[in-house]
Formats: C-alpha cells, structure tokens, sequence
C-alpha cells in the first residue's frame, strides 16, 4: 500500500495475530471489515470493496486504539464475499447472496460476542446492507452489543467511478490500471435501478462502471479516505444504533 497511507499503532492488536492465550480473560471489543469480490470495471481489483472496508476498519481501530482506553480495541480479518448478485454477468464476481451473507454474520457475531463486549461491522459494498441489517437487529434483539455501518462519503458515484478509483489510487496505486479506466453510465442511481433490478449492473454499463473513473486523483482519493475514517470514527464514538443496528 501507499507509504503515506499506511502506518501502523503499535498498540492496536489484530485478531488474526493474536493468540487465545492472549485474549483469555479479556473482553475487547472487535472492527470488523466487510466487503466483497465482484467486478470493479476493468481498471479496478476485485476486492476493491474488501479494501476499501479493510483500510477504513484499520484506521477507525487505530484512533480508537489511541483515544478510547475504557475499551481495548481489536481488528478483525475481513469478510471478502458478500451479496453480489447484480454483478454477476461479469467473470470473477463472487457472490453468496444476502440470504448466506445474514447467516455468517449472525453465526459470526453470535460467536465473537461470547469473548468480545462489543462488535461493530464496516461495510464497503452497498449490496450488503439488507443483510447487515437483518443480521445485526436479530443478533441486538438477542441482546448483544452489535453494530454496523458502511464507508460513506457525500457525493459519492455509484461503482467503479471517479470516488472508488481515487480512493484507490490513495491506498493502492499499483493495482489501479489507469490506462484501461473508461467512463461508464453517469446517469444518477435513482435512475439506473429499474433496470439494474431485473438485469444487473450489465444491464446499464457494459463496462461494469457506473460513474467516471477517468477524474480521479490520489489526492482525491486521500481526501475521501480521510472523510470515511472520520464519520466512521463518530458515529462508532456516539454509538447511537438505529432499529437495524446502523450507527446514525
């Protein structure tokens, strides 16, 4: 990753580097990025969500790790595969659907909340918010503390665009193929969905781009890196879930 992006807490401990002995008698509380493996038009890598969600995760666990000393912050390994059926007419997506994506994450969080006090799940892929929220309200009803929400930053494009791409270009500038970025359908989402529903993304770009890559700057996308960790960042400090666990 970009050398100016990626810094490491020598304090923030990581779940897949830690040990059972290590957390036992512990109860830490967990981030835990969500994305998934789908196309990102021609320019962009597969796991661009998992990225994205990983790196927000990261740096959300790192200001936390920092600041918040009531709680002992851990970051967790990503969930790569999520629902993403509407991409699917394109080679190396790989979707599990909504219906198995809300069962691993009950599973997961029913298992990580019997050693951790708190879960809060990161989102980089917008299709994946329907079983997030059906997940985390059951896991909440059944009295656990467990919370989402997605990377999000105002004006964003829909997929693969200029917002993705420079985000990307910030945090790995040498899996983004700039040469075969090409503008996709620019037509608002609101707009593009009736088609999308029945036919996919395909359906409205046969590029798999919904936006214009073509703009993006790794300035930009620094810029936009640094938005997502900090609303992250305050709505995981207010901790104020919605009916569906989303933190508002």
């Amino acid at each position: 990753m970009n050398s100016s992006y990626h810094r490491r807490v020598a304090f923030l401990s990581e779940l897949g580097n830690s040990t059972s002995r290590q957390l036992h008698g512990t109860s830490p509380a967990l981030v835990i990025p969500v994305g998934s493996t789908e196309q990102h038009g021609p320019h962009l890598p597969l796991d661009t969500d998992t990225r994205i969600a990983s790196a927000v995760a990261r740096g959300v666990a790192e200001r936390l790790a920092e600041a918040d000393h009531e709680n002992r912050w851990m970051l967790a390994p990503p969930i790569g595969y999520g629902a993403s059926g509407e991409h699917q007419s394109f080679p190396g997506t790989v979707s599990i659907g909504t219906s198995a994506l809300r069962l691993l994450l009950v599973e997961f969080g029913r298992s990580a909340a019997s050693w951790a006090h708190r879960l809060v799940f990161i989102n980089g892929h917008g299709g994946n918010m329907e079983a997030l929220a059906a997940a985390v309200a059951l896991l909440r009803y059944e009295g656990r503390d467990v919370a989402w929400c997605s990377c999000t930053t105002k004006n964003a494009d829909a997929h693969a665009g200029h917002t993705e791409t420079s985000v990307l270009l910030y945090l790995s500038p040498e899996d983004v193929r700039v040469d075969e970025s090409v503008p996709g359908n620019r037509a608002p989402l609101a707009d593009l969905l009736p088609a999308m529903r029945t036919g996919g993304v395909a359906a409205v770009s046969d590029v798999g781009v919904l936006g214009d890559p073509t703009t993006a700057t790794a300035a930009h996308g620094a810029q936009l890196f640094a938005e997502m960790v900090d609303a992250t960042l305050a709505r995981i400090t207010r901790w104020t879930p919605d009916r569906d666990g989303m933190l508002i």
